[in-house]
């Protein structure tokens, strides 16, 4: 036994002494100068692009590595020197001399004296295990160099064994794998994981934001334990959501290729680094090794002053509706995202009235807290006479790509204090719903301020007493959404009348189906069905439709079915076809609903040839690889042939998300006395009422009331001028995406993607007494302009891509009703002209001189117009409609 353990410790000892030497990392010879060519090369392009065309450069030197001292405990623990020489700039790919912006410039020239001398000062790491523990560089650097030399240090930090670990490098601290192979070494970072100081952010709704995939890797290929090559390679793709062919790619590659070893210098005697480091040079210190954030400042970009006054006469209130308008508003953005507190208020302060609500949707729209600061000041909401100024700055505020907790908490004081017009206070609750809700969808339902928010309108709600502030409080919530709300919107759907319990069962309907409880549909269940009290048309439709949007039962779904042919009469036909809706545009509950009408009881002719006017249909305006869009539109009567809902909706989806484009419901109730009609069940003690309410980006806008109580009906009636009332008007910030890249070469990257709406939506309802002819027209006028800029910021060059895309487009919304005769005449129609589609590409490199080369290529087509197809028996009306008011021209009202 003795014998067994001396002759373990014998090979225990043996062994200890043939690995005396040997190191987990790369190892360097003593008294080498390794001499190595390197390269590092920027490539911006179109996502499917060959590179071969990319607007780009390259860098490219000499590298000498020598060993400066190695622990003499501990092999794996040793200092090396990397020496760039011989710096040269050019184009990544090759150009003509008139393309190329280098030529005829020195690499000194391109530079600049101190920056070229920085770049080939020495650095030193200290490599323990092969991992840099210290980097070492002369302080007071120029950030820009010091970035290109932390990322050819950070090629010489690897494992030569295979396995998985968190390291930091240039690109901050980042989950790497390794995959070891004799003598080959692929390393593989996760740059979604990487931590280190970087800005940016996105929009808030998944379909106008920007995907973004990033890979990287490098190969390492060793000889005698030290590197002979590296190829390294990031590529960062941004692809629009909405439109994935639009897109932008930046592609990053080092090389290192050893060239020759010749004999060097000698090792440096000492035990401790610092003596070392000291020894070599005392102007070195310890410095990080991921990189710094550069700061790229713009010499000649105009004052905030000067930008606005090159661009101010496309923002006119007549162009809105135009794509240069929408252009201008997003490049306005950018510079008031630069500017100070004082520079913008200049601006607001000397425009006139006509051009400033502009000027307002902008400086909101940065989302700046210096911009926030400047509309505070600026805007006294205690003066009445601002109160479009106001408006136009709380949709803003609303429609913010990425809301701050402070613009929250902004508001909520400003409805805490002194308001002069109510309206504006009922804007400012319903913004403030819409903010809750965004930052709730990022985590932030817990922080400070958006706590204090909610709590306040669920109170005041509790609390309120006059309708106008019921009405108010459950706006902001059909906006906040809250899970914690559904109580108080089951209680006023069911225990109010006329509008409130309208507006609570709408707010409802908002609801993603996963909210929607058991007693949630068991008190729409009693709503539809009137178990309880007897309730008007729009309520209990909207009860059925949440009902069956939500998985409905076979029983639910039955009992809605059997109940046709019992409702009154217009009601009978908008239920029959919301069911077919449900089967031809296959809806969730679709197989549910087929189910049930295999039972004849519920699947017969005298249930499905009941006769009325109003309907319900839906359709696709586009179907793309992306996205795809619909549109809904309904319209239910009273038994009289007065409107009592149109109901306009355009959703659009993609694979994961849905955006409530938009939403237009014109809405009118206790009209029947001025035909002298007999009102319906449920509706014979309702105000006369008829008024707008808009939802745009899944943002509830404040209705706009047409008229509120029969004196008031009368005096618009003789005083109608027959125009359109405005719903929204203005510019509307959609895509907002920005992200800065750190390329592990060193270069810092950006990718910024605006979107813009010029919008322009306006609403009216008309009827004569004389023909007994209602109408109601919604016309959405529309321009967007879309700007990606990916770009490569060397202090020394900017090489990018610039990609635009714009449309101008119109659609209209016509609902013209006859009632002089029983069943109704009514016609639908949804039209879309035809639109210009132009897009551009921009392939730039510039030196700050101002040499630059451009290369650009674009297209333009006309999307064709066309009248949205409707249900056959629509198509069979309106013939009938337009053939019998060919002699009834004029005489509204």
């Amino acid at each position: 036994m003795i014998l067994l353990t001396v002759l373990f410790l014998c090979i225990i000892s043996t062994y200890s002494a043939s690995v005396k030497g040997h190191t987990t990392g790369p190892s360097l010879n003593n008294d080498k100068l390794y001499k190595f060519a390197y390269s590092a090369e920027v490539y911006v392009d179109r996502v499917k692009a060959s590179l071969q065309k990319s607007a780009g450069y390259r860098i490219s030197s000499d590298v000498d590595v020598n060993l400066l001292w190695r622990n003499p405990d501990n092999d794996d623990d040793q200092l090396i020197k990397i020496m760039i020489k011989d710096v040269q700039v050019e184009n990544v790919n090759e150009r003509p001399a008139a393309k190329n912006i280098f030529k005829g410039k020195s690499t000194e020239k391109i530079l600049g004296k101190e920056y070229l001398e920085a770049l080939q000062r020495p650095i030193v790491l200290e490599l323990v295990r092969g991992k840099v523990k210290t980097f070492y560089s002369y302080q007071n650097e120029p950030t820009f160099t010091q970035n290109i030399k932390r990322g050819l240090a950070s090629l010489f930090q690897l494992q030569l064994h295979s396995g998985s670990t968190r390291e930091v490098d240039v690109s901050g601290k980042c989950n790497t794998t390794y995959h070891v192979r004799q003598d080959q070494v692929t390393k593989i970072k996760d740059l979604d994981s990487c931590e280190i100081t970087k800005q940016g952010f996105t929009s808030h709704n998944p379909i106008l934001d920007v995907s973004k995939k990033v890979t990287s890797a490098t190969i390492y290929v060793l000889e005698d334990s030290f590197i002979k090559s590296i190829k390294a390679e990031e590529n960062y793709v941004f692809l629009l959501n909405f439109r994935r062919k639009t897109g932008a790619k930046i592609v990053s590659k080092q090389r290192l290729e050893l060239k020759s070893v010749q004999a060097g210098p000698g090792l440096i005697a000492g035990k401790q680094v610092a003596g070392v480091i000291k020894t070599l040079d005392s102007s070195y210190v310890a410095v990080p090794l991921e990189a710094e954030p550069v700061k790229s400042e713009c010499k000649k970009c105009p004052s905030l002053s000067e930008h606005w006054k090159s661009i101010r006469e496309h923002m006119h209130p007549e162009k809105l509706s135009k794509a240069e308008a929408a252009k201008s508003f997003l490049s306005f953005i950018k510079s008031i995202r630069k500017a100070t507190k004082e520079e913008i208020l200049q601006v607001v302060r000397s425009e006139n009235k006509e051009l400033l609500p502009q000027v307002v949707d902008a400086v909101t729209s940065a989302q700046t807290p210096e911009s926030l600061e400047a509309m505070l000041e600026f805007l006294d909401f205690k003066d009445a006479s601002t109160s479009v100024l106001q408006e136009r700055f709380l949709y803003a505020c609303g429609f913010a790509s990425h809301p701050s907790e402070t613009l929250l908490k902004s508001l909520t004081d400003k409805f805490k204090g002194d308001i002069a017009n109510e309206e504006i206070r009922e804007t400012l609750v319903i913004v403030m719903g819409a903010l809750i809700r965004k930052l709730c969808d990022r985590g932030g339902c817990k922080l400070p301020f958006v706590v204090e928010a909610k709590r306040l309108i669920l109170n005041r709600l509790e609390k309120a007493k006059k309708d106008d502030n019921v009405r108010m409080y459950l706006l902001a919530l059909k906006n906040a959404l809250l899970p914690e709300a559904i109580p108080l919107l089951l209680k006023y759907s069911e225990s109010e009348e006329g509008h409130i319990s309208s507006l609570a069962a709408t707010a409802l309907q908002r609801y993603d189906p996963s909210f929607l409880t058991k007693e949630v549909k068991e008190t729409m269940n009693r709503i539809y069905h009137q178990n309880r009290k007897v309730h008007e048309k729009t309520v209990r439709t909207t009860a059925a439709a949440i009902i069956l949007n939500s998985n409905p039962s076979y029983m639910e779904v039955k009992n809605i079915l059997l109940s046709i042919g019992e409702l009154p009469m217009e009601m009978n036909k908008y239920m029959l076809s919301m069911i077919q809706d449900i089967i031809h545009f296959e809806m969730p509950s679709s197989k549910t609903v087929r189910k049930v009408l295999k039972d004849m009881r519920t699947h017969n002719y005298d249930r499905f040839s009941k006769m009325g006017s109003s309907s319900a249909y839906s359709g696709y305006i586009t179907r793309g690889p992306d996205i795809s869009s619909t549109y809904s539109l309904d319209i239910l009567y009273s038994g009289s042939g007065i409107l009592r809902r149109s109901n306009m909706n355009i959703h659009i989806f993609d694979r994961n998300a849905e955006l409530h484009a938009s939403q237009v419901v014109i809405e009118a109730q206790g009209l029947e006395s001025i035909i002298a009609a007999t009102p319906d069940e449920g509706e014979e003690n309702l105000d006369s009422f008829a008024g707008m309410s808009a939802i745009l980006f899944d943002v509830q806008l404040r209705p706009v009331t047409f008229f509120q109580g029969y004196g008031d009906l009368m005096s618009k009636m003789l005083s109608a001028t027959g125009d359109p009332m405005n719903v929204v008007k203005g510019l509307i910030l959609l895509t907002d995406y920005s992200q800065e890249i750190q390329l592990q070469a060193g270069p810092t990257a950006s990718a910024e993607f605006l979107g813009g709406l010029a919008i322009d939506i306006s609403g009216g309802m008309e009827f004569s007494l004389w023909y007994r002819e209602s109408k109601t027209n919604v016309k959405n006028r529309v321009a967007v302009f879309l700007a990606g800029n990916t770009e490569v910021d060397s202090f020394f060059v900017k090489t990018g891509m610039e990609t635009t895309l714009e449309v101008e487009t119109a659609l209209d919304f016509i609902s013209t009703v006859q009632f002089s005769q029983y069943p109704f005449l009514v016609c639908m129609q949804m039209d879309r002209i035809e639109s210009p589609f132009r897009s551009h590409v921009t392939k730039y490199e510039s030196l700050p001189s101002g040499r630059r080369y451009t290369a650009r290529r674009g297209k333009a087509v006309m999307l064709a117009g066309n009248e949205h197809p409707l249900h056959q028996e629509n198509s069979n009306m309106c013939r009938k409609v337009f053939g019998a008011k060919s002699d009834s021209a004029g005489g509204w009202f």
